[in-house]
């Protein structure tokens, strides 16, 4: 069996890491404690937390125990890291209020049971502190010139660092040194913008307590694009069902480009690499295939199967998409029978020609429900996938109504009909389609 340190390598998980030859040593002969912190600036976590859970995730299942901290204590000051402004100040109800909903998100993806994983916050001993002994004991221990050097302060420098950010890196040193002391915790992991204050950390367990601790950080995930993860045009995508439901995160998946999919697969699912390994032989509607399998294994872990079953049924209804072939990532539970019968689709696959129209029929309750310019012009043959439809799009090639459309996933519904029920799609100069509405 694969240690935990070489799925996170084959995965991509890996961005920096202190004494890799003896993490990976330990890691292998060993089961260790290691935790990861998570700021309680708002009641729900969001894409952009799902690597440091999904860390967390493969380190239990390969049976070390992970600690979860939420961030109770720091949270009243606010951590500078990849800010260019001080993080507004939130009361300390509103903290507590955000600490207990992310406390119940994080039970869905680790298993806090007698033994196992352990959920914790640091409010617990931060406020305990008393100020004059944690400057004698620990902030004799910091050096102010190296802690300017830490990439989170030097970026704010230019726009002004206050006293009680600067305080951000002793807090956090303090927590490790804390997990280390009463619950044997080796290892600190987290973004690629904390390794300064987890540095610094490892530093303090020396000083302190004469003893080794290590570090590992995770790549700040960006697409293919250079757009942040997460990001859309409707805003952040959360992993509270409430502020972001299933199908909608579903779609967010599922929207994913050509270039990111076998990344994300490694990274946000649990399949096998060796079925993973496969999407670089796929192409066009086999990718689209992936993509759904992607959304698919996505959802199931942050909203359940059941969940991720209706966000993939109600997505093939409305985007008559094709079934998963039985021989692709036979891991994966999702559904594997036709749903093209269920989708009521009925736009044929026809090739518009080099000049003229092909005329299609769309259901009027599809465009009740709004759909994507970048599906429609694959769904309509207009590109051959949706990623060529997506670089259409963005580079002001496609068109509707012979409106030049602003982004790729604009979304195209009743409102664009005109006095005949009729939608003009066009790419490029000549070749087009009109989808008329029934």
């Amino acid at each position: 069996m694969k240690s935990v340190y070489e799925i996170f390598k084959e995965r991509g998980f890996i961005e920096q890491i202190t004494d890799e030859p003896l993490i990976s040593d330990i890691l292998e002969s060993r089961h260790i404690t290691c935790y990861i912190g998570f700021d309680p600036s708002a009641a729900s976590l969001h894409i952009g937390s799902l690597v440091p859970i999904m860390s967390l995730s493969h380190m239990q299942r390969h049976d070390h125990r992970p600690i979860a901290l939420v961030g109770g204590g720091t949270g009243l000051i606010g951590d500078p890291s990849g800010k260019s402004e001080m993080r507004q100040i939130l009361t300390r109800g509103q903290i507590d209020h955000n600490a207990r909903c992310l406390r119940q998100q994080l039970s869905r993806y680790l298993d806090f049971g007698a033994g196992k994983a352990i959920l914790l916050n640091n409010d617990d001993w931060l406020t305990q502190l008393n100020y004059i002994e944690f400057l004698r004991d620990i902030g004799r221990h910091f050096s102010v010139n190296r802690m300017l050097t830490a990439e989170s302060c030097r970026i704010r420098l230019e726009k002004g660092l206050n006293f009680i950010e600067f305080n951000y890196m002793l807090l956090q040193a303090y927590d490790f040194l804390y997990l280390f002391k009463h619950y044997d915790c080796l290892m600190q992991m987290g973004g690629n913008d904390q390794w300064g204050n987890m540095v610094a950390g490892i530093d303090l367990i020396r000083r302190v307590e004469g003893k080794s601790a290590f570090c590992m950080t995770f790549p700040l995930i960006t697409t293919s694009q250079g757009h942040k993860m997460g990001k859309t045009e409707k805003g952040t995508v959360w992993l509270d069902p409430e502020l972001t439901s299933p199908y909608e995160y579903y779609q967010y998946w599922i929207n994913t480009e050509d270039a990111d999919v076998k990344r994300f697969l490694s990274l946000f699912t649990l399949l096998p690499m060796e079925e993973i390994g496969e999407v670089k032989t796929l192409n066009d509607a086999r990718l689209n295939m992936a993509k759904a399998v992607l959304a698919f294994e996505a959802t199931k872990i942050t909203h359940g199967e059941e969940a991720a079953i209706a966000a993939f049924k109600k997505s093939a209804k409305l985007f008559g998409f094709r079934s998963v072939e039985t021989g692709l990532f036979p891991s994966s539970t999702i559904p594997r029978d036709d749903v093209r019968a269920a989708a009521h689709i009925v736009l044929p696959a026809l090739s518009p020609t080099a000049s003229g129209t092909s005329p299609l029929t769309i259901e009027r309750r599809r465009l009740e429900a709004y759909i994507p310019a970048f599906e429609l012009f694959h769904e309509t043959n207009l590109c051959a996938s949706r990623g060529e439809a997506r670089r259409l799009i963005a580079q002001g090639g496609g068109y509707v109504n012979d409106r030049q459309i602003g982004a790729f996933d604009e979304r195209i519904g009743l409102s664009d009909a005109d006095e005949k029920g009729e939608i003009r799609l066009r790419k490029g100069k000549k070749r087009y389609v009109i989808l008329t509405v029934r």
